[in-house]
């Protein structure tokens, strides 16, 4: 009975509330997998037993399959569903995180693709991969050194679509994100338009965004947790929010908040956001502690930069719950691995590029099979860090390797000025990013982006930040061409980037931040609480930009950026917020869309269909409404050009240009 019991057992995963099935190695999350029926042979011990003790043994051992089968009858599994296989080692190694590769060999219908897993903690190792369509699928393990309860597992599973009320309930169940035909947007796998409407999360892995295991619904103050963050956004129209991996050296720790080593290239070893009220770095631990084990390899600061080779699963078990529930809400995670502080330590005292690819490839494998946007690194500015191309060696070295994401996740990075300036024409970026450079002069950078011969969807990834301030950061009293957070004037300049963003060429959709947000400031003394700074109005209206663009339809995506269709369209002023305009016009001639900043002109629009008739509609982007502009209805001259109407009132406007036929 003892030998059946170690065959045949039900227990509870320590990780997460799913009953597990073990039987003789391998466990299947029984909650989403059915186990092949007949098809695992039974351990050899079992067999001797039942030959020893007779049919009443055998009785007994049938009553107890019937039960594991009855118990492994799980739900079917769906396309784009996560599914897990968990492998046990048979040996104990002495760096399981450097030292052991570990897959599974995938097949179904259009599909053979060698899916990597990971170590998450003592002898255990998981493979997370999805079915990408209805049918049959089949998978079988294999790990490098080869072990006995790692390698030469098997399974099969079949795959049933999601019904349409289902897709409805939760959109992320169309599939992945991919670039359009035309790469100048972004669309989910069945070929629904995907507009993205996001947020700067960059602690939500950390308790600065607190998880609570029940889903009671807090007000937003200090006992708001992160499904109470989520529940806020998405009733708001959000489907993204951004999010760093993890912090290796940050931590109130009595240190500086930026130290650099006392060599004669000043080496960085952190260079971090301020904990309010103190003069060390901000906290960035989770309920499984500290990303990374110490003591570290940098000498003389083993207990700030931890050893970067021994990685602690325990902190990102914490961060998988996060990132299902926001899959689970509909939200698209854009995850990236790391900040640039950690890079010029991370190269001198580790293995360049080695270790840091092996990192790149461990979040991803871990989140392979979550709906999310993959990012290796976090290059909001080159200082304090090492050069792109660094970067950029250690990216190659994954795709060589492992491969790019097996399920076609895009790829990209938060790049200032562009992902295309810092990455290159064609790299491995499928997703482009502009930021950190916030004023409407720098708007360019996505029609830079859309205009290159290697142009890949893009987006604005860090714009003008509602209330922005970063005083410690900035230092000198802080930045200079911002507005008082929540207060009207800043809500406009929040909107430029927005709008301006979104027709210079960010066709994939537009980030929002905020102070007290994208740095999760939850300390007594901070200056904006992030709770208070979630409430300003300026995140409200981001739903609005996305009303605008789908006012066209799915045909926004095909619409070209070209600021100078408005005339006039920018003042002297480069480092502002008004007095520009910005446009962008469908190949055809017959669609226009445009915003004008405050403080601009009665203006013309030129590039139009001659002596045509034009549908125009102001859009107000504080409320998402539309009014006539005019009469309704303008005309161009023989040249294709509109003047068009009065503003409705001294603020700031869209318009919508529609051709309705000649006069």
């Amino acid at each position: 009975m003892q030998i059946l019991e170690r065959y045949l057992v039900r227990k509870e995963h320590p990780r997460r509330d799913k009953r597990i099935c073990t039987i003789g190695g391998p466990i299947y999350d029984v909650k989403r997998r059915r186990r092949r029926r007949g098809e695992m042979p039974l351990p050899s011990e079992v067999s001797r037993l039942f030959c020893r003790c007779g049919s009443n043994l055998l009785l007994l051992f049938l009553l107890s399959a019937s039960a594991e089968i009855r118990l492994a009858a799980a739900p079917p599994v769906h396309v784009w569903e996560k599914q897990e296989v968990t492998l046990t080692s048979t040996q104990t190694w002495a760096n399981p995180y450097t030292d052991v590769v570990v897959w599974v060999d995938l097949e179904g219908p259009n599909f053979r693709k060698k899916i990597y897993g990971f170590w998450d903690g003592e002898r255990t190792f998981r493979v997370r991969f999805l079915a990408s369509a209805p049918g049959e699928w089949t998978w079988e393990s294999g790990s490098n050194p080869a072990d006995p309860g790692l390698s030469g597992q098997h399974g099969k599973f079949n795959a049933v679509a999601w019904s349409e009320e289902e897709k409805n309930e939760n959109p992320l169940r169309r599939g992945f994100l991919r670039a359009t035909a035309n790469r100048h947007a972004i669309e989910q796998a069945d070929g629904t338009p995907f507009f993205v409407i996001g947020d700067t999360w960059y602690s939500a892995g950390t308790n600065r965004f607190l998880w609570k295991d029940d889903n009671q619904e807090h007000a937003l103050g200090p006992e708001a947790g992160f499904k109470d963050y989520v529940r806020y956004r998405k009733a708001q129209g959000y489907n993204a929010v951004l999010i760093i991996a993890a912090f290796p050296a940050w931590a109130t720790d009595g240190y500086p908040v930026e130290l650099f080593m006392d060599n004669p290239e000043r080496t960085c070893v952190r260079s971090a956001w301020t904990e309010y009220g103190t003069k060390s770095a901000k906290n960035m631990e989770n309920e499984g502690g500290r990303p990374f084990f110490f003591p570290g390899k940098v000498p003389g600061f083993e207990k700030v930069f931890p050893d970067v080779d021994r990685i602690n699963p325990a902190y990102f078990h914490y961060l998988d719950r996060k990132i299902d529930y926001l899959n689970e809400q509909g939200f698209i995670p854009f995850v990236e691995v790391a900040r640039r502080d950690t890079g010029q330590v991370w190269k001198k005292y580790h293995s360049w590029p080695d270790s840091y690819a092996r990192y790149i490839q461990y979040v991803w494998s871990r989140y392979q099979a979550n709906n999310m946007v993959f990012s290796p690194i976090h290059f909001d500015i080159d200082q304090d860090t090492i050069p792109a191309s660094d970067y950029n060696a250690a990216i190659k070295m994954v795709m060589t390797k492992f491969g790019p994401p097996p399920y076609g996740t895009l790829l990209t990075a938060n790049s200032n000025p562009s992902s295309l300036v810092n990455f290159g024409d064609d790299s491995w970026v499928t997703l482009h990013q502009m930021g950190n450079e916030r004023e409407h002069d720098w708007y360019w950078y996505l029609t830079e982006i859309y205009q290159s011969p290697y142009h890949q969807p893009a987006l604005n990834g860090e714009p003008y930040y509602a209330g922005y301030k970063d005083e410690f950061g900035l230092g000198d009293g802080g930045y200079k061409y911002g507005a008082d957070g929540g207060s009207e004037r800043d809500n406009r300049f929040v909107r430029s980037s927005m709008y301006g963003s979104f027709l210079s060429g960010g066709f994939a959709g537009h980030i929002y931040g905020s102070e007290g947000i994208w740095g999760a400031d939850i300390e007594p003394a901070s200056p904006v609480k992030m709770w208070d700074a979630f409430q300003w109005r300026s995140g409200a209206e981001m739903q609005h930009l996305r009303t605008f663009a789908f006012s066209i339809g799915r045909r926004f995506q095909d619409l070209v950026p070209d600021a100078n269709l408005v005339s006039p369209n920018k003042t002297h002023v480069t480092l502002g917020y008004e007095g520009w305009a910005f446009s962008a016009r469908t190949p055809d001639k017959k669609i226009f869309l445009v915003y004008f900043e405050k403080g601009c002109p009665r203006s013309q629009i030129r590039g139009a269909l001659p002596l045509a008739n034009y549908q125009a509609r102001w859009f107000d982007p504080r409320a998402g409404t539309w009014t006539v502009a005019g009469n309704g209805s303008v005309q161009s001259d023989s040249t294709g050009i509109i003047t068009l109407p009065d503003f409705p009132a001294d603020l700031d406007w869209a318009l919508r240009l529609e051709y309705t036929g000649s006069p």
